[in-house]
């Protein structure tokens, strides 16, 4: 991507963000488009997108982003005195019980430690779209790994397993109160079940383009359909889940499920997390310190048993100071697999929000462009302030 396909603006101080954004040449940003939102202090300082087939107000998918907006709705309930974190799952959701999981928290389950990461046989298209019946299959599920024993990443189970909890406890569902709660309120662009009328607007999800080299590493590391990887992934399923395929689907983003469903533009994502980092549009905090704080604060961290590799989770959130240690330890926020990120960080009243069309291959949490991005964000708001 060089300068002539950036289209957008910065505020005065955040002109080192745009040469950032232009320098970045790796595929993964300029192949399909990419979106940067910032906002600090409740002000949208970074609006900027180039690449092929995307402008400012393309609706992309961006997949287990969809997990931080549920976080959210969680620590709202939580904060209202309607979820108890240390709550059993199946005192209120009682056909959790079997299969050894009537000891189950809400606290372990947001934390990524109730080894409920798939199915047996594994989950149908049609199951993963709708997250009453991939919470219907899970219940009778027994968990891979003994509860509270080890954390490892709930990659498709987690939001239908909060959903779940969250309809039984208060008789709403995730996306009913982010809707009212959230979104409407403060003119999202960013949304839990997209309508009709906006499908104009979204943009296609383009699948991977592995390297010569990434496909000789395939091939010499493939996946165990009996491994941990490949069940919280669905990979054991016949067909195996297609996360591109999914993205596409209609039914997918009508409903919304939970695990990925979210479609939003970066500055519409960006401005949920400026909700969480401070003031917005006049209004409050969305969550009390206290609330942040605990759904921040690191409660699995370590090897992560299902992807083999180092990391951490707050409740529901991911603690993104382990990731961007330019950030402040209470960050939080949320990646998708295309390579998105999104995060709050209220020691400094910034969030950000990076989007693309394409999948990073084997990229980790966060497309590697982040690495570079979120250090220009920081240091350029250190300067503003």
């Amino acid at each position: 991507m060089n300068d002539v396909h950036v289209h957008g603006t910065v505020e005065p101080g955040f002109e080192s963000v745009r040469e950032v954004f232009a320098g970045i040449a790796a595929d993964e940003a300029r192949d399909g488009g990419a979106q940067l939102a910032v906002h600090h202090r409740g002000r949208l300082v970074v609006d900027l997108w180039g690449g092929d087939g995307v402008d400012g107000d393309s609706l992309l998918a961006l997949y287990s982003c969809s997990k931080g907006a549920t976080a959210l709705v969680v620590a709202l309930l939580v904060q209202d005195g309607a979820l108890d974190l240390d709550r059993t799952v199946a005192s209120w959701w009682p056909e959790f019980a079997a299969g050894g999981k009537g000891e189950i928290t809400l606290r372990q389950l947001l934390a990524h430690r109730s080894g409920v990461i798939g199915a047996d046989g594994g989950l149908s298209l049609e199951e993963l779209a709708d997250d009453r019946r991939t919470a219907a299959r899970l219940a009778g599920q027994r968990p891979f790994w003994e509860p509270d024993t080890g954390h490892g990443y709930h990659a498709l189970t987690f939001g239908a397993l909060v959903g779940e909890v969250v309809l039984r406890a208060t008789g709403r569902t995730v996306r009913e109160l982010f809707e009212e709660r959230v979104r409407a309120p403060y003119a999202l662009d960013y949304h839990l079940g997209l309508p009709e009328e906006l499908e104009p607007r979204f943009r296609t999800a383009l699948p991977l383009v592995p390297t010569p080299g990434q496909r000789a590493l395939l091939a010499e590391h493939p996946v165990a359909p009996d491994s941990l990887l490949a069940v919280a992934f669905d990979l054991h399923a016949d067909p195996p889940f297609d996360d591109v395929a999914y993205a596409n689907s209609r039914a997918v983003r009508a409903r919304a499920p939970l695990l990925g469903g979210g479609v939003g533009s970066a500055r519409g994502l960006s401005r949920m997390y400026a909700a969480i980092a401070g003031e917005l549009d006049g209004r409050p905090p969305l969550l009390a310190p206290g609330t942040l704080a605990e759904f921040a604060r690191i409660h699995s961290a370590g090897t992560d048993l299902v992807t083999g590799s180092e990391n951490a989770f707050g409740l529901g959130f991911v603690p993104l100071a382990t990731r961007y240690p330019s950030l402040g330890a209470g960050a939080v926020g949320h990646s998708g697999a295309p390579g998105s990120q999104a995060f709050a960080d209220p020691s400094t009243g910034l969030a950000y929000t990076y989007a693309r069309r394409r999948f990073a291959f084997m990229a980790g949490p966060g497309a590697p462009e982040n690495d570079r991005l979120v250090p220009a964000v920081v240091e350029a708001a250190a300067k503003a302030a």
